[in-house]
């Protein structure tokens, strides 16, 4: 737009929105693909259960814990990361204007992240799956030597997906502020609260939850050591992918927070000097920017004078040849 040049500080307006726009826009995708993750990984859980069960239609977790899952215990770290999250400050994007390309060229939007995720998905809820009826199904759960009975072992199970899904969230983020780790770590906080709380009402309202957490999870060690193998196990696909692109495929702003954050010059010549080259150049504003513009049309309006003179004189040239020719054959 026109008023966009007489503004002051034109070049933070094209850098610094622009470039957060199209990181808003990654956020958001970024936010689509982790409801697909959880979902798939909460949704597949109970599919699997089904499967086990000869389709028996017996559900494996409770009820109030479908309620919460999209409601309480998942929601907030989501809206966390498309309010909070930034890969790079808004001075870092003055410094480095060619961070500005990474929307238009569309880095952040491609069917391979799409099939990444659901893929991350599918095997983080396999995992879960297998590792608790693995390790609840057939050995003894307590002290005293018994089996967990389908409510606990639907209860640890839903215990790993709080765990793994937050944790992936967590992992997503490269930006974190103190709300963020209120919302996330709160929200696992949360569901421990509710389960403790909920399981001293009376049996009546209670049910098969009646102090599941205070006496039955919380006593037996194999309960905290299957979160923590689930945790691993879940987070290990993820991690290697990062530290892969990290380390031999990085994007610009990946260089650009290890130079900021560990305080060393990354070893990246090419994309260094580009960036450096540009963070030096002039911001042109106000009449300057279009006394520029001005100039730019009427060398152009010269130029085009200048190439139809030279067609106008080309033709000239040619039709006098062509009579000298034909006067010379007459004679």
């Amino acid at each position: 737009m026109a008023s966009d040049f007489s503004i002051a500080q034109f070049r933070r307006i094209i850098y610094t929105p622009n470039n957060t726009q199209p990181d808003l826009d990654s956020y958001s995708f970024c936010q689509i693909c982790y409801f697909f993750y959880k979902n798939i990984t909460f949704g597949l859980t109970l599919f699997y259960f089904e499967a086990f069960t000869g389709f028996s239609g017996q559900a494996i977790y409770n009820d109030s814990y479908l309620l919460l899952f999209n409601v309480i215990l998942t929601s907030l770290p989501v809206i966390a990361l498309g309010v909070f999250e930034q890969d790079v400050s808004s001075e870092v994007c003055l410094q480095f204007p060619a961070l500005y390309q990474q929307g238009p060229k569309n880095l952040f939007f491609d069917w391979y992240r799409i099939i990444g995720w659901m893929a991350n998905g599918v095997y983080a809820s396999v995992v879960i799956f297998s590792l608790n009826i693995g390790i609840f199904h057939v050995q003894s759960f307590c002290s005293g030597g018994q089996t967990a009975d389908m409510d606990a072992m639907g209860t640890a199970m839903f215990t790993c997906i709080i765990w793994a899904v937050n944790v992936q969230i967590a992992l997503t983020m490269s930006h974190f502020t103190w709300i963020q780790h209120v919302l996330i770590w709160g929200s696992i906080v949360t569901w421990y609260i509710f389960l403790a709380l909920f399981g001293m009402l009376p049996p009546k309202v209670s049910g098969n939850i009646f102090h599941m957490l205070s006496e039955t999870l919380a006593p037996a060690p194999i309960f905290w050591l299957t979160s923590l193998l689930v945790i691993a196990a879940t987070t290990l696909p993820y991690l290697a992918y990062i530290s892969f692109q990290r380390s031999l495929n990085p994007l610009d702003h990946h260089i650009i927070q290890e130079i900021k954050h560990f305080r060393i010059d990354v070893q990246d010549e090419c994309m260094w000097t580009r960036e450096r080259s540009k963070a030096r150049e002039k911001t042109k504003i106000g009449v300057t920017a279009r006394v520029d513009a001005k100039i730019r049309q009427l060398r152009g309006r010269l130029q085009r004078k200048h190439s139809i003179l030279s067609v106008m004189s080309g033709l000239s040239g040619v039709s006098a040849s062509t009579d000298t020719t034909s006067t010379t054959q007459h004679s």
